[in-house]
């Protein structure tokens, strides 16, 4: 369960870096779809009026999704189909 954990975790650090790169590459202010995917999968890039640095919205953003990997492990174990065995 640690292994699933940290590997969400990672995940929410390579979005960040993935949507860093993005805006980077493209305009500096995301429109329509592209600003309401960063949102629903960064979610401290609604405080985006704030400055915020790099490390400390990569932070954030693996420890969410860590927070998000911890209830949905803890509910896969919860509701996994247990054999009975006879």
């Amino acid at each position: 369960m640690k292994l699933r954990i940290a590997i969400w975790s990672g995940v929410g650090a390579l979005v960040v870096v993935f949507w860093t790169l993005y805006i980077s590459a493209t305009s500096p202010t995301p429109l329509g779809i592209v600003r309401t995917l960063a949102y629903l999968t960064c979610p401290i890039a609604l405080a985006g009026h704030y400055t915020l640095s790099f490390y400390f919205v990569l932070f954030m953003n693996a420890a969410t999704y860590a927070l998000v990997g911890l209830v949905v492990e803890a509910m896969r174990g919860h509701y996994k189909p247990r054999w009975i065995s006879n």
